[in-house]
């Protein structure tokens, strides 16, 4: 049981970082392009491509494409400018 751990911790990493290559829009992924990504995390050895996607590819989302507080908000809508008033 305890060999087999090891083996069953790389390819959840493996297959994680496949899903979550391949469900991210091309726009969020840094680095390389991302057939390059799935193709690194599909042949590197021991989990590294995933790793290496998990850390460096995906975008954090910090000011990113991927949203948060750079959304247009309509001035009536915008507590901000409504406190101005």
């Amino acid at each position: 049981m305890t060999r087999l751990l090891p083996l069953l911790l790389i390819l959840a990493i493996s297959i994680y970082a496949f899903v979550d290559c391949a469900r991210t829009p091309q726009e969020s992924i840094q680095k390389l392009p991302k057939w390059a990504w799935i193709l690194a995390i599909l042949i590197a050895p021991f989990a590294i491509g995933g790793i290496a996607w998990l850390l460096v590819g995906r975008s954090r989302g910090l000011g990113g494409p991927r949203g948060g507080r750079g959304k247009i908000i309509p001035p009536d809508d915008d507590p901000d400018f409504l406190r101005n008033l």
